[in-house]
């Protein structure tokens, strides 16, 4: 029996393959196990060069932890739990169900593989430990060891791995393979799609808080800076702002300079790799886009934004200076405003999210 309540993994239309997240579902699994309360949206006026008000999301402590990755990965790990337990037992798991003794026990066998520029493996590990279950993060080694020792204290074994994400990326393939533990990649290719459409499931919640929050208040975004690596956060946003938000803003898809992944893609019109010095913005600098991402954001973004490792660190330290310290990835989006800002007309308030903490 599938009880009303249960976990389920249909975050893909089981004919056409695509993205079809349920947020609430998202919520009921993450709220039973987490103390979970939305993150904030600041509002700030009067700012030097922009005129409208300033939305920003701050997801720098998501979960009591460093950043928005904490609600994919972790959502990710205890669905995938009860997709394996439903494959050997038959039954659904509801969301209270990871708290009991026998959960724990099961999950315990099960080890957790992934490659991470270091939010995601935190999430990753996270949702390990609160399951019982062990996680295996592959670090390449560009990683600051701060991530590593962040990683060990909350039970991770670590590998060092390649020279870049790409390189540590395909030997946590490798790894998965030989040693049968589940990859959990916030990427999609090919035929691997439900593992990192469940990471996008859970960033949904973004999105959801967002809009309750916005019909409450009435102050709905004229433009929204969406920043992307392989593109899965701005993927989940842009497509439940498309389904979901009553007032419909201009999305703005942004990217590093050196590596624009995802606007080369979607004009393209297929799946490229694109070259370019490594960025100062290391979680954005990602140089093939997740397939799945690149699905949604072809049909929900407006425009394009390129952003220089210059722009990212002065918005880094403008942030700084309005008290929301964040990295050079955290402040995409605010480069990529006053860029914007400089260029075009004020259009109404504008939304950005400020994705992670201070290292």
């Amino acid at each position: 029996m599938n009880p009303e309540n249960a976990v389920l993994t249909s975050v893909l239309d089981a004919k056409s393959g695509t993205f079809q997240p349920d947020p609430l579902r998202v919520l009921k699994l993450l709220a039973a196990n987490l103390n979970y309360q939305p993150t904030p949206v600041l509002e700030l006026g009067n700012v030097s060069g922009f005129s409208g008000k300033l939305l920003i999301k701050d997801e720098r402590r998501r979960f009591g932890m460093t950043s928005f990755k904490a609600a994919g990965g972790i959502y990710a790990v205890f669905t995938l739990i009860a997709k394996q337990w439903h494959s050997q037992t038959g039954e659904w798991l509801r969301p209270e169900d990871y708290r009991t003794s026998r959960i724990r026990r099961f999950a315990a066998s099960i080890t957790f593989v992934c490659a991470s520029a270091g939010n995601h493996g935190l999430a990753v590990t996270r949702g390990a430990k609160l399951t019982g279950a062990k996680a295996r993060i592959h670090l390449s080694e560009t990683v600051p060891e701060s991530f590593a020792e962040k990683l060990r204290s909350d039970g991770a074994e670590v590998v060092r791995s390649g020279k870049n994400y790409e390189e540590s990326m395909a030997l946590s393939l490798v790894d998965a393979d030989t040693t049968g533990g589940i990859l959990v990649a916030d990427a999609s290719w090919g035929d691997y799609l439900e593992p990192p459409a469940l990471v996008m499931e859970g960033y949904t919640i973004l999105a959801d808080e967002l809009q309750h929050g916005f019909e409450k208040s009435g102050q709905w975004p004229a433009r929204v800076y969406l920043q992307a690596g392989v593109g899965g956060l701005a993927a989940a946003i842009a497509f439940m702002i498309r389904k979901r938000w009553s007032v419909q803003p201009e999305v703005v898809l942004v990217e590093p300079d050196s590596a624009p992944c995802l606007k080369e893609s979607i004009v393209s019109g297929q799946l490229l790799r694109v070259e370019g010095p490594v960025s100062n913005m290391g979680r954005l600098d990602c140089k093939v886009p997740s397939s799945l991402a690149m699905q949604v954001l072809s049909s929900t973004v407006d425009r394009f934004m390129l952003v220089s490792d210059e722009q990212a660190a002065d918005a880094m330290v403008d942030l700084g200076r309005l008290g929301v310290a964040t990295t050079p990835s955290g402040a995409a989006g605010y480069a990529a405003l006053f860029a914007d800002a400089k260029e075009t007309e004020d259009r109404g308030h504008a939304l950005i999210f400020v994705t992670e903490a201070a290292i």
